[in-house]
């Protein structure tokens, strides 16, 4: 199957499980269906003691899509490098002009210092990356997002790949038949993510 990276192409390949990266090696742009896949049940979403202190504390001022290109730079600030090219923040910046792809600001002294990103179809958000300059900005972003996607609807959300810092909130591995089964009832579901 050819897949295009175009915003056309780039839903897509979403629709069925795939997503895009760039290789820095190659300098090319690949395609992902990891098996098994890493869900987050927004039933089951673990908040510490700590980050709810956070939370309550308001030290943080939460958006969402106001600086969609800024949260995907800031994802793209990394001292290891980056799988997000100029070229990403073109598909995705014009999938976010068409309503499809979706930013959580957090702000301090309003200065963006954390977020995440990621694309939104039926009730499905595959979540694509996360930021922060402040400690805990990126995990109020997380929470943030489950927040909205409760109370708007969603039944799924994606995150790729199982990491430590995921796993603490609750995200779990499942076999890729299964993710796919959940992904095709959730795109059949309209949930308006703003």
């Amino acid at each position: 199957m050819f897949l295009s990276f175009t915003p056309a192409g780039v839903e897509f390949a979403y629709r069925r499980g795939i997503f895009p990266m760039y290789n820095q090696w190659t300098e090319e742009i690949d395609w992902y269906r990891p098996d098994p896949r890493t869900i987050l049940p927004l039933e089951a979403f673990h908040i510490s003691r700590s980050l709810q202190k956070t939370l309550r504390q308001g030290v943080f001022e939460v958006r969402f899509n106001t600086d969609f290109v800024g949260v995907m730079r800031g994802c793209a600030d990394r001292e290891e490098g980056t799988w997000i090219s100029e070229e990403f923040i073109e598909v995705y910046g014009e999938l976010h002009r068409r309503g499809k792809a979706h930013s959580v600001e957090v702000l301090l002294n309003e200065r963006l210092v954390g977020g995440t990103y990621g694309i939104a179809l039926g009730s499905a958000f595959m979540a694509e990356s996360m930021f922060h300059y402040e400690t805990d900005a990126s995990k109020v972003a997380l929470a943030s997002l489950v927040a909205r996607l409760n109370e708007r609807g969603f039944t799924l959300l994606d995150v790729q790949y199982l990491t430590p810092h995921l796993a603490r909130f609750g995200a779990t591995e499942i076999p890729f038949r299964d993710y796919y089964d959940r992904l095709r009832r959730a795109l059949r579901r309209d949930a308006v993510f703003v």
